[in-house]
């Protein structure tokens, strides 16, 4: 299975020729790497390069490790690196010997049925106005599984976390209540902060296995799931010393959707080296197809363009083998939900999938979009993996986007022209707001009234390709007169409603009127495909023919909803 995932491998040529060189050198040069993170969107290959990475590391001599979602705090973390590192002659026996004693200390007190004493001092039984005890599975195994987790340094900043019924007792009480039940204060410190004290026993032992061995290369995978529990934790480990420090041959490598934390990570991300993962180029998209015996070139057109050549789907759809182009399977649902995978509110995920809609997006726009109860919830969408922009603005990674734009398409044609319908409205409106203040020859040269025009144009061709169609080409005749990188942009536009929204119509004249030269040309270039254009108006073909109608100021074309 190994030498079948070695040599099914396809692309990423320079992200494997970073990675072998830094194996290839000698820890101590100081062009060394020792901390990686590999970050992209979900499913563009980021375990798959992971895991051939893992394959070039133990073919070169390495001890490996790889740990993803299925952990759940610091001290888990470890106790998978320990088991991997012992079946591969690497035993850190000491430290699974400790973490042993620390499940049995756990265990002991989650199945105890003594209680503590409540806030007013009394037992469970206490009488009439006693408030309850807390039992050892709410108030101390709460508090505990909290430090366990890596979420606090101690028990100190337990209190935040809890209920007041269970954060009653503080840290001096809890540790006062427990100091009985074990035999010794080491106990007590393993049970209440187990990752200050197993750290430095698993980094004394992982220091030693490095040191029989050529390299030592500990994979996290799935990090943005992770990070919450393991980020701090790991910062410490790799760029600190606070509970020990590790030899330079032992590598690591972070591996998830986002970008690392700047408030944990601070001045000293500049040692990460960072490998980001963009989708498939067409020539790696082709070997991989090629990989799985489709060659057909219209088959191989259409996989590229569903896919937008993500490798996870031209995977997908590659190993479908379809037979002809309208075998080819839509992605788009699955895709989506790679996408939102780890968002499990249905608010939000129905809120990430309307602001797709906008090219652009902005706090107003989101607004627009998003129900009450998540107005207030713009930050929450910035921050989401594949959004990214700044200076108040954002836009979707343009994979996800088209995903979520075909989905929503077909899942619901009304709500998809309601919707578009709503957004090319805001853009007319912040568009008129704007025409008092410039002169009507002028409005395609300035740049705000500009965008807000384009943007009208776009929705309106999305919500009603056929309808909004003359208005667009009416606003192209308009935009020539500004020059022809205005007039491109218009074409631009066009042609990206076109694809959008799968008219081909509309995105064959955003094609004809995209390939422009000089401005003297490719107006007269324009002005001669309009002249016939079934889709304007007899006024405007005539205002064409005349030359006069890229001249005539907004007219329909600037005041129309499209």
């Amino acid at each position: 299975m190994q030498q079948r995932l070695r040599d099914g491998f396809v692309g990423r040529a320079g992200e494997v020729a970073v990675f072998r060189d830094n194996l290839a050198r000698d820890p101590e040069d100081p062009d060394f790497q020792f901390l990686f993170h590999v970050h992209g969107l979900g499913g563009v290959g980021k375990t798959t390069l992971l895991r051939y990475w893992e394959h070039l590391a133990r073919d070169s001599g390495a001890v490996t490790a790889r740990v993803g979602d299925e952990v759940h705090s610091a001290v888990e973390a470890m106790e998978a690196v320990a088991g991997q590192l012992e079946k591969q002659g690497r035993p850190l026996k000491k430290f699974t010997k400790q973490a042993g004693a620390y499940r049995r200390r756990r265990h002991e007190l989650e199945t105890s049925q003594d209680g503590f004493p409540s806030p007013s001092g009394q037992r469970e039984d206490g009488g009439p106005g006693g408030s309850p005890a807390a039992s050892l599975s709410s108030a101390v195994v709460t508090q505990i599984g909290l430090a366990g987790l890596g979420l606090i340094p101690g028990v100190g900043g337990v209190a935040n976390a809890l209920d007041p019924q269970q954060a009653a007792l503080g840290t001096e009480k809890l540790r006062s209540a427990l100091a009985g039940r074990f035999r010794s204060h080491e106990d007590l410190r393993l049970v209440l902060t187990p990752v200050d004290v197993l750290t430095p026993v698993f980094l004394a032992e992982l220091s030693e296995a490095a040191e029989r061995s050529s390299r030592v290369v500990l994979f996290f995978d799935t990090f943005e799931r992770t990070a919450p529990l393991l980020e701090r934790w790991l910062r410490d480990i790799t760029l600190d010393s606070r509970h020990g420090t590790l030899p330079v041959n032992v590598q690591t490598v972070l591996c998830g959707q986002g970008r690392l934390d700047r408030d944990c990570w601070g001045g000293v991300l500049d040692l990460v080296q960072q490998v980001p993962l963009e989708v498939f180029t067409e020539d790696e998209a082709r070997q991989l197809l090629a990989a799985h015996d489709v060659t057909d070139q219209q088959v191989v057109d259409v996989i590229l363009d569903l896919s937008g050549r993500l490798p996870a789907w031209v995977a997908a759809l590659g190993q479908a083998r379809p037979l002809g182009p309208g075998a080819v399977g839509d992605p788009a649902d699955s895709a989506v939900e790679r996408f939102l995978k780890w968002e499990t509110d249905s608010d939000r995920r129905r809120t990430a999938l309307a602001c797709a809609l906008p090219r652009q997006l902005n706090e107003d726009l989101y607004r627009l979009l998003a129900p009450e109860s998540l107005a207030g919830e713009y930050a929450w969408m910035r921050g989401l993996t594949f959004v990214s922009g700044d200076n108040g603005h954002c836009r979707y990674h343009d994979v996800v986007r088209t995903a979520m734009l075909r989905l929503q398409r077909a899942q619901s044609p009304m709500r998809w022209e309601a919707q578009h319908t709503l957004l090319a409205r805001a853009h007319r409106e912040k568009r008129r707001a704007l025409e008092p203040a410039l002169e009507a020859a002028g409005l395609w040269k300035d740049p705000a009234w500009r965008q807000a025009r384009l943007e009208e144009i776009y929705h309106g061709l999305c919500a009603d390709p056929a309808g909004a169609l003359p208005y667009a080409l009416e606003a192209a005749i308009q935009a020539g007169t500004a020059g022809s990188v205005v007039l491109h942009r218009c074409a631009r536009t066009i042609a990206q409603a076109g694809h959008d929204t799968g008219d081909e119509g509309v995105a064959a004249w955003g094609r004809r009127l995209s390939a422009t030269e000089d401005d003297a040309v490719a107006l007269a270039r324009i002005l001669t495909a309009l002249t016939t254009a079934s889709e304007l108006s007899d006024e405007y073909r005539a205002l064409t023919r005349s030359g006069t109608g890229a001249g005539t100021g907004p007219g329909r074309a600037g005041t129309s909803a499209g």
